[in-house]
């Protein structure tokens, strides 16, 4: 990616890639799911009983993955009207105090990511209702838990002796779609905090404000003038 989205340090470019390969190989996957099961049932009277969990796995996946993507590009919605009518340097005291907020929220988001998740790993959630005050090993695990109908890979048989104390999976356990939860919450952390050193740095004037509504009325515009 070139331009002004383009990744910076060997950290950025991971991350980056990361992303970039991840959003590509749920988008493939959903595709070839939904097409295989659409034909099967069309011509062959017959589906893959687990596509459909799958599918929406996957798609919860890309949803939190695009989270944190859109934060990267500035897509976010956004509203300006009135910090544009601030000068320079009071906009941009007004977009850190914003960026600092949006920092405690997503610190806040990656608390509740790790006590949603933790328990399906078979460890211990943090304690404390907004901020971690510690680790509740009183906590019940839920690594049992599987889902519906998606299937145990044989190259994931290991999680049962590590999560499950040897007891063997019939189906896929919860922990495995489940990890997104702290996966992505991380993520939109670090892209917060990389739109947060821009606006530091001069490098942009506002966070996440995408102009989605005036693009769409500049390209009318165009139309109508026949550019």
């Amino acid at each position: 990616m070139s331009g002004k989205y383009a990744p910076k340090g060997p950290v950025g470019r991971m991350v980056h890639g990361f992303e970039e390969t991840a959003i590509a190989v749920m988008l493939g996957l959903m595709t070839m799911l939904t097409f295989a099961n659409v034909i099967l049932r069309y011509a062959f009277n017959a589906s893959i009983i687990w596509s459909l969990e799958v599918v929406l796995v996957l798609f919860s996946w890309l949803v939190l993955f695009g989270v944190a993507y859109a934060f990267k590009i500035t897509a976010h919605l956004g509203v300006d009207a009135v910090t544009n009518l601030l000068p320079p340097v009071p906009r941009k005291v007004v977009a850190l105090i914003a960026g600092a907020i949006c920092i405690f929220y997503a610190l806040l988001l990656c608390k509740g990511a790790w006590d949603q998740w933790a328990p399906f790993a078979d460890l211990p959630p943090t304690s404390g209702h907004w901020f971690p005050t510690g680790l509740d090993t009183a906590a019940r695990g839920r690594s049992f838990f599987e889902t519906d109908q998606i299937p145990m890979p044989e190259w994931l048989r290991f999680l049962e002796d590590w999560i499950n104390y040897g007891e063997r999976y019939s189906k896929l356990p919860r922990v495995v779609p489940y990890t997104i939860l702290p996966v992505a919450a991380v993520l939109i952390l670090f892209r917060i905090c990389q739109a947060v050193r821009r606006v530091w740095t001069g490098e942009s004037e506002s966070l996440i404000v995408s102009h989605e509504a005036e693009d769409a009325v500049d390209d009318v515009a165009a139309l109508n003038r026949g550019d």
